[in-house]
């Protein structure tokens, strides 16, 4: 389609903030419009296309068949122009936002992070924790962390290290049986979170029946965070990622009493809209913690 054949801009930037927020109400709030002025706006564009973009419902509104088409195209295509305004300038500085979870914001990346702040002073960063997948079309994140196989469409994902996970538990534990010295010895301590999926795959991994879980408490204790200050406590045996507690380890806070690894396939991953490969502060952050990582 040429330009001239092209609906006005106004009109497809109210489509995809409506499509976004699939609200008429949240597009002129952002917009700094009124609503009637936004509903002016997708009118325009429906007669344009010759078809209807939303249904409109009481108090709400949801796309048609064909606004759902049309809606990713829309969004890629002002995520191109943004990343190309931004690539226009190779002056690092302004806002990064990186979305990560918890476990790895505060066990890998925050005895880490302060040398990329050092080299890069002229950057804020800004890291917003959360175990959800960020959602980049409805959140202004410049990059995410994520843990799972790298096969999300639509973003560039880089391998960071592989989801790892083994037993781990306080000295002073493990000396209150006279020592850990074989798998099933941990069958004699108490176990945090028997329900985690990974015990099955590790008690597999060392050649034991995943079946002698069965009938513990079933606690949870939501990251591995928490986790390993529970077994660093000496509360009970808990089934970690290395690469999150090397200075626990260093210190004999925690010991790894074997050097079997549980693997399920997935990895840690920086991820990032494939539109914004070159906007110079995401590749310096990405350059920064593939080396971080030992990836470069």
């Amino acid at each position: 389609m040429s330009a001239t054949k092209l609906p006005p801009l106004s009109a497809i930037r109210v489509f995809e903030a409506a499509a976004r927020h699939l609200s008429f109400t949240k597009a002129a709030a952002e917009l700094g419009m009124t609503q009637a002025a936004v509903s002016y706006q997708i009118k325009v564009l429906e007669e344009k296309v010759g078809q209807p973009l939303f249904l409109r419902k009481t108090r709400q509104v949801s796309l048609t068949q064909a606004g759902a088409r049309f809606a990713p195209e829309v969004s890629d295509a002002f995520s191109k122009l943004g990343s190309a305004f931004e690539a226009l300038s190779n002056d690092i500085s302004g806002t990064l936002r990186v979305s990560i979870g918890p476990t790895f914001a505060s066990n890998w990346l925050a005895s880490r992070i302060g040398h990329f702040q050092i080299e890069n002073p002229g950057l804020a960063l800004r890291l917003e924790q959360s175990p959800k997948f960020v959602d980049f079309s409805r959140h202004p994140a410049d990059l995410a962390i994520r843990a799972g196989l790298g096969d999300w469409p639509g973003l560039i994902c880089h391998k960071l290290f592989d989801a790892t996970f083994t037993p781990m538990l306080s000295p002073k534990l493990a000396e209150s049986i006279g020592g850990v010295s074989t798998p099933s010895d941990i069958l004699k301590l108490p176990i945090i979170d028997p329900t985690d999926p990974w015990w099955n795959v590790w008690f597999a991994a060392a050649g034991l029946d995943p079946d002698l879980l069965e009938g513990r408490t079933q606690s949870r204790m939501g990251t591995q965070s928490v986790e390993a200050q529970i077994a660093i406590a000496g509360g009970g045996v808990a089934i970690l990622t290395p690469a999150f507690n090397q200075h626990e380890l260093e210190l004999k806070r925690l010991i790894q009493p074997f050097d079997i690894i549980g693997r399920t396939g997935s990895a840690y991953w920086l991820v990032y809209q494939e539109a914004r490969r070159n906007v110079p502060k995401i590749r310096l952050f990405r350059d920064w913690i593939l080396s971080a990582a030992g990836q470069r």
